[in-house]
Parts: structure tokens; sequence; C-alpha cells
């Protein structure tokens, strides 16, 4: 039995990786039109009236201010569902993790698999809606492009916190209270909607120890022509939770599944 926190790390997660495409093939549309209608129906509703009331945000329209926002959470909301449902489906109902150990796998590799894989929904569902934003003209120039492996990024810290949720829930109800503690504060205070100099002092400095506001101060700057400051922080903050949760996850579900 493995005890170590630090997961064994191996390319051996790609098969875990493919699988899932394969699978996600199969229900792709119903699956892009989940995660890229809303956030979009959020762009479009809040920026176009919200907006409206809003007005600019000094030379800055509110519509592109919201659309970056809009990115960043809809790659939050895809990790952390997959990571979570889907994860938890494969892995409690359908058991298909048994199936995979059956392999020349060990659990490491599969939870590894099923985070890169929520990151890599997070980008195309990001991505989608970049191109709807660029569509529209809410986007300065070629590079809004930088922001995809931000995305990526972010995409994996995400799905790592999700997993740890995962390893501790006995059922799909145990992850309303992550969205409703963990999710719903990071996209209210995190910059999504409006700027943080707007909230007090103490608040901001709170939302600056969550993973949400540093993707969204790397990934706007690039939206609207500007090059961000602090990346190397911002991306080391999200990158150390993304790998404090994949050790964590990866511990919690060898005590779950291998004891």
């Amino acid at each position: 039995m493995m005890t170590s926190l630090m997961p064994q790390l191996s390319l051996r997660f790609i098969p875990v990786w493919r699988r899932n495409l394969l699978v996600w093939r199969k229900i792709m549309v119903p699956s892009v039109l989940g995660n890229f209608g809303e956030p979009v129906l959020y762009l479009l509703a809040f920026g176009y009236g919200f907006g409206q009331l809003v007005g600019d945000l000094g030379d800055l329209p509110y519509m592109v201010f919201l659309a970056s926002g809009i990115i960043c959470s809809s790659a939050m909301y895809t990790a952390s569902f997959e990571g979570m449902y889907s994860a938890y489906t494969r892995m409690s109902e359908q058991k298909t993790w048994d199936g995979l150990l059956g392999a020349p796998l060990n659990l490491d590799d599969i939870v590894l698999g099923e985070i890169m894989w929520a990151a890599t929904k997070a980008l195309m569902s990001a991505t989608a809606i970049l191109v709807v934003a660029a569509l529209l003209g809410l986007v300065s120039d070629l590079r809004a492009l930088l922001a995809l492996p931000v995305i990526l990024l972010a995409g994996f810290a995400f799905a790592a916190c999700a997993m740890i949720v995962t390893a501790l829930s006995r059922s799909y109800d145990f992850f309303l209270y992550y969205f409703t503690l963990a999710i719903t504060p990071m996209l209210l205070l995190s910059g999504v909607f409006f700027p943080l100099d707007q909230l007090p002092d103490v608040i901001v400095i709170l939302a600056h120890l969550l993973p949400l506001v540093h993707v969204v101060e790397v990934i706007r700057p690039l939206m609207i022509g500007e090059w961000p400051v602090n990346v190397l922080l911002h991306l080391s903050v999200v990158a150390a939770y993304g790998l404090v949760a994949l050790s964590l996850s990866t511990w919690l579900l060898r005590r779950r599944l291998m004891c």
C-alpha cells in the first residue's frame, strides 16, 4: 500500500485521458452546448443588459471587462464539474476505475488522467467563449491567444481541488457544499463581474488568497491588448494550488480505494 503523500507521476495518465476523450466524443454536442451555453448567456445578458446601466469602467467597456471574467469563470466551473460529478460517476457508479486498475496502471495514473482531462475540457470551453468574444469584437489582438495556456493551468488547479472533494464525497449531494462555499464566493470576489477595487481592503486581501483572482489578473490584460504584471506571482499561486491539491487528492483516494 502506498503511503507517500507525493503522487507517482508518469506518462501512464495519457491512456486514461484518451479513454475519457473517446467517450466524450460520443456525447460531444450536448456536452459542448452545456458547458458553452450558460457562460455565453451570462456574457450576453450581463454584458448587454447590465452593461447599459454600468457603462464604461474607465476606458474599458463593461462588455469587454466581463468577457475576460466569463472565460476564467467558465474554466473554473467546467473543470470543477468534471472533476467532481463526472469523475465520481466513473469512480463510484460505473466502476470504470476498477477496470482501469486491471490494466498496467496505478491509482496515481488514474487521478492525474482525470485531472488532466478536466483541465482539457476547461480549455475547450474557454476557447469556445474566446472565439465568441472575438466575433463580438471584444478581443483586442492576438495576445489573447496567450490566455489559452493560462486557462489550461487554471483548469488543472480547479480540477485538482475538485478531486479532493470527490475523494471525500459519499454522494452527489456533497458537491453542492463545495459549489456553495467555495466556487460561488470565488466567482463573486475575484473580479469577474466588477473590479476588485470596489471592495473593502480586507475582502481584496482575502480574494487574493483564492486562485481565480490570479487567473483573472493574467487573462484580462491579455484580452484587452495589454501585458499583465506580476505574471510569475499569479501563475505560481495557481500552480501551487494545483500541485498541492493533486498530492492531497491522490493521497485521499489511495486511503479510500486501496485500503
